[in-house]
């Protein structure tokens, strides 16, 4: 994922669309007001719907990788690994995403933003595809007829030969495995010809699965860290300068869920979105704990803080960072409820174990067996 997809939520009145966040746009991103046409107007429906249906796929990929990341920190398959985030990675987040988005601020006054969005379009066509096609593995063994043969394929290359050959790629994948990615290959064609914003949200949910389940967070204050440190990067670069509005009104990519608010009077050709960052789904849906208690917890303070959200957007008629509000509801419930059940301290201590290293504690377990 890249590090740049923190924002906010602007509300439906103001043009300028956002990395992350809710917004009313055109079908190609650009502001939906100008001189000579007219402001658009949602209707309550429309705005209902749109906004009622981010929120619900925003909890698709939660909910969904959560479940996910379970089996996957149990997996023994070392491509299957969660990737953990610790204290130091956390507090050097903010400070990388703050350097790439700044950097993208130059590349879009220095160069071409036609050449720009041409090389990010590949880049990310490339990276949903693979995306999608992970996401879809799971459902596709459900699904799969039992009559029909599977094979097994194997995609290796190396480099050298002899005693000093060495493994550069060495991916295993059968016939399941390649309809999901003929599948994933005519969606990200889809979007690369049409742009479409049903083709955009299968590569963002896709994007924001992945980020929930293959990315671990090693304990609760890593966690306070990372949303600490993301709360003032959100706040810094949508208030204090216009470095995020900028780059989001020139980047295309697939790194939002967008939802047309003139759906029931346009249908699928509608091109008035709100818009909802993928930064504002993944980084909070790591913030858990794996109890059912405190997940369910961490569940609706998302459910609360991005309500909230939407909520001040249309109340004060300003952007809004989103996570302005999502993270204190996603620290905050967390830790009363700790604090009810007299936790707080243990939840603090709760470190998350990982498959390698259970397996490194086993061996050494069976190794002190064996010499006893």
């Amino acid at each position: 994922m890249a590090d740049i997809n923190q924002g906010s939520v602007l509300p439906s009145e103001t043009s300028p669309p956002a990395l992350d966040g809710l917004n009313a746009t055109d079908s190609n991103g650009t502001d939906a007001v100008n001189a000579t046409v007219a402001k658009f107007v949602a209707t309550p429906e429309g705005t209902a719907l749109a906004y009622g249906s981010l929120v619900f796929m925003a909890l698709l990929p939660i909910f969904f990788g959560a479940l996910r990341s379970v089996s996957c920190g149990k997996s023994k398959n070392s491509s299957d690994m969660p990737e953990t985030i610790t204290g130091r990675d956390a507090a050097r987040f903010p400070i990388i995403a703050s350097c790439t988005l700044f950097g993208l601020y130059l590349f879009f006054k220095i160069f071409s933003q036609e050449y720009i969005n041409l090389l990010l379009s590949m880049y990310f066509f490339v990276l949903g595809i693979l995306a999608l096609a992970h996401t879809m593995s799971p459902f596709m063994n459900r699904i799969f007829p039992a009559n029909i043969p599977i094979k097994q394929y194997q995609l290796l290359f190396t480099q050298g030969s002899g005693e000093t050959k060495e493994e550069m790629v060495n991916y295993e994948f059968d016939t399941k495995d390649m309809i999901c990615l003929v599948i994933s290959t005519v969606v990200g064609v889809w979007y690369i010809l049409k742009k479409h914003w049903i083709a955009n949200n299968l590569f963002g949910l896709a994007f924001a699965l992945n980020g929930v389940e293959l990315l671990h967070l090693n304990n609760i204050s890593t966690g306070c860290i990372l949303l600490g440190g993301l709360f003032v990067y959100d706040v810094f670069w949508v208030f204090g300068t216009n470095v995020m509005v900028t780059v989001a009104k020139s980047f295309e990519a697939p790194i939002k869920l967008v939802f047309p608010q003139d759906l029931l009077e346009k249908g699928l050709g509608a091109s008035q979105f709100a818009m909802l960052g993928l930064g504002d789904i993944v980084i909070p849906g790591n913030l858990k704990k794996n109890t059912r208690t405190y997940f369910h917890t961490s569940f609706l303070a998302y459910i609360f803080g991005l309500g909230l959200t939407i909520w001040v957007m249309h109340t004060f008629k300003h952007a809004q960072p989103a996570l302005l509000y999502l993270v204190p509801a996603c620290i905050g419930f967390p830790l009363v409820v700790a604090l009810l059940k007299g936790e707080l301290t243990e939840m603090f201590r709760y470190e998350e174990v990982s498959a390698e290293d259970i397996a490194a504690k086993e061996g050494t377990t069976q190794v002190e067996k064996k010499d006893k």
